[in-house]
């Protein structure tokens, strides 16, 4: 075991200065439990030179959409949401309308909200999607230009771009952060509650999370700075869209308190384990991801290296987090590398696998 978790140290501090990732924090748990690992390595704050720790808070960006994604599976287990329901069911037309003209048919009235949590919607993405004659949101945040965006604009600029293809088209998926803006409209319309208090009672209670909270950059909760992001070697100062993204990724955690949300969701603890697996389809978003009820599946073919590698369940965030389940090895594992790059955190995946098996 000493051996393990030397390795497993040894990885975290050799990947401080490889692809401008300047901080990390990771946490590995068997399923039995009999593994247990928790390290970070790096500088969490660059201006007060604050050591990343174990238990240092980070944004855990779209890792969010599992929580919200459990939500919604308990609204349905209390018969106050169906998931094959029409999204017009739960929300105003006036806020759908023309949010999904795919060859010259309106299919916003037709949006269910399985697709939502599915991604298979056809949804175009507010955030990633470039207009005709512009830069896209991602693109403005990458250059410094930091605003919120609330549902109204995010849905002003969707109804700007085209969407991929008719909702529930057979065997495909589209990453779209409005799926999950629209989720979050329907269970605080449902609830009467803002996702905060959402997040809080129906998570963050339950599982005695108490450093797991929805970001507010206007209320900042005292020595609870997260820690810095970066695109490359410059920090990413965006803290006005992180708070506006509440539903689809403005969740802030630990890697420790991420673990008990992983092991709880996937095990049954928040809502009837049946259920997800009934609900589960996977579709392919784009090589080699798949995306299911709120999770992605991720998998490289035997041909990228010369033996099985390991699949994972779970999700990963722009910020560089990830929180996973590994089944063929019994493993679960969250943290981040607080690097945007979206790949990045998959392949570290493969190698902490191998430094604790």
């Amino acid at each position: 075991m000493k051996e393990k978790t030397r390795k497993f140290q040894f990885l975290l501090d050799a990947q401080i200065g490889k692809g401008g990732l300047h901080n990390i924090v990771a946490a590995v748990q068997s399923y039995d439990q009999s593994l247990d690992f928790i390290g970070a390595a790096g500088i969490a704050n660059p201006d007060t030179g604050m050591a990343m720790t174990p238990e240092t808070p980070y944004f855990i960006a779209s890792v969010t959409k599992m929580f919200t994604a459990a939500i919604v599976m308990q609204l349905y287990e209390e018969k106050r949401l169906d998931p094959e329901a029409a999204v017009l069911e739960y929300l105003p037309a006036s806020l759908l309308d023309g949010i999904h003209v795919y060859k010259g048919t309106d299919y916003s009235s037709q949006l269910k909200v399985f697709q939502l949590v599915n991604q298979t919607s056809g949804l175009a993405d507010f955030e990633a999607d470039k207009p005709r004659d512009g830069k896209s949101v991602l693109d403005e945040l990458k250059a410094g230009h930091d605003r919120a965006i609330d549902i109204d604009e995010a849905l002003k600029i969707t109804r700007s771009l085209s969407p991929q293809f008719a909702p529930g088209t057979p065997g495909r998926a589209y990453y779209s952060n409005l799926n999950y803006r629209l989720l979050g409209e329907i269970v605080q319309s449902l609830t009467q509650k803002s996702m905060a208090d959402n997040f809080e009672e129906r998570i963050c209670l339950p599982l005695g999370l108490q450093r797991t909270y929805l970001y507010d950059w206007t209320m900042p909760r005292p020595g609870e700075t997260p820690a810095t992001v970066y695109l490359n070697n410059a920090p990413a100062n965006v803290p006005k869209y992180l708070s506006s993204n509440i539903s689809d990724g403005g969740l802030v955690s630990t890697a420790s308190e991420c673990l008990i949300f992983l092991r709880a969701f996937l095990e049954g603890r928040l809502f009837n384990k049946a259920l997800l697996t009934r609900m589960m389809t996977w579709n392919k978003i784009f090589f080699p991801l798949r995306y299911g009820y709120g999770l992605m599946y991720f998998q490289l073919p035997r041909y990228f290296w010369f033996s099985p590698l390991p699949e994972f369940v779970g999700h990963s965030g722009s910020t560089g987090s990830f929180a996973f389940a590994c089944p063929s090895r019994s493993l679960y594992l969250t943290g981040t590398l607080n690097q945007i790059s979206p790949a990045r955190p998959f392949f570290f995946m493969m190698e902490l696998v191998r430094a604790v098996m």
